[in-house]
């Protein structure tokens, strides 16, 4: 990957939130649109997080890093802080990674 491209695209990038407002401007989006946005943001989390976890290049791989970030949602479900829910998920991993 050049550096060129890489340019491009964060002036592409850039440019798609500059075009945003100048469409949108001071208008308030229609209910249903405002609540769909909303939820874009967890959906690319969510969407990371999987993908990070179970692939391997292309090949679907359970190991430990599922454990892992299984332990993180436990943690997380019962409402521990966002510190405590990140060591955990790497407690797991590391633990796993080590005996395994």
């Amino acid at each position: 990957m050049s550096w060129t491209f890489v340019l491009v695209l964060a002036a592409a990038s850039y440019a798609f939130k500059v075009l945003g407002l100048v469409i949108v401007g001071d208008r308030r989006l229609p209910p249903m649109l405002d609540r769909c946005l909303a939820l874009i943001p967890a959906a690319l989390i969510a969407a990371l997080v999987i993908t990070n976890t179970f692939a391997d290049g292309k090949h679907l791989q359970i190991d430990a890093r599922a454990a892992g970030v299984g332990a993180a949602v436990v943690a997380a479900w019962r409402r521990a802080p966002i510190i405590v829910v990140i060591v955990t998920g790497a407690v797991v991993t590391a633990v796993l990674r080590r005996f395994a």
